[in-house]
């Protein structure tokens, strides 16, 4: 359960980081407020199970490999195959710290 809001807090982020570019009127900027909030409340949540350090690579590497390819392919920002690369670098150090780290389990029965 604690990967999941680390991969719904990353979803969420891509939200909030192009509300920031984006808003212009106050209900916009409301709903990127709510975002943020919404987007570390899922962080916060998962260091309850995983190591922070853990959560805040995970959470900022597949969050900028979001974030740039909805760049690419939304907002057609400039695309080459290095940039590709590193991304797929990103993906491949997110993927290897996710399957090298347990959850931890609550023995004291306090949540």
């Amino acid at each position: 359960m604690a990967w999941s809001y680390v991969a719904l807090a990353a979803v969420i982020e891509i939200f909030w980081v192009v509300g920031l570019r984006y808003s212009e009127t106050a209900i916009q900027w409301t709903g990127t407020g709510v975002a943020i909030v919404l987007s570390f409340y899922f962080i916060i949540k998962a260091c309850e199970k995983l190591p922070s350090g853990t959560v805040y690579a995970v959470f900022t590497g597949s969050g900028a490999a979001a974030i740039l390819l909805v760049d690419i392919f939304v907002f057609q920002a400039g695309f080459t195959w290095v940039t590709l690369t590193f991304i797929g670098l990103i993906v491949i150090g997110v993927v290897g710290i996710k399957l090298t780290t347990d959850e931890r389990v609550d023995t004291e029965g306090g949540g």
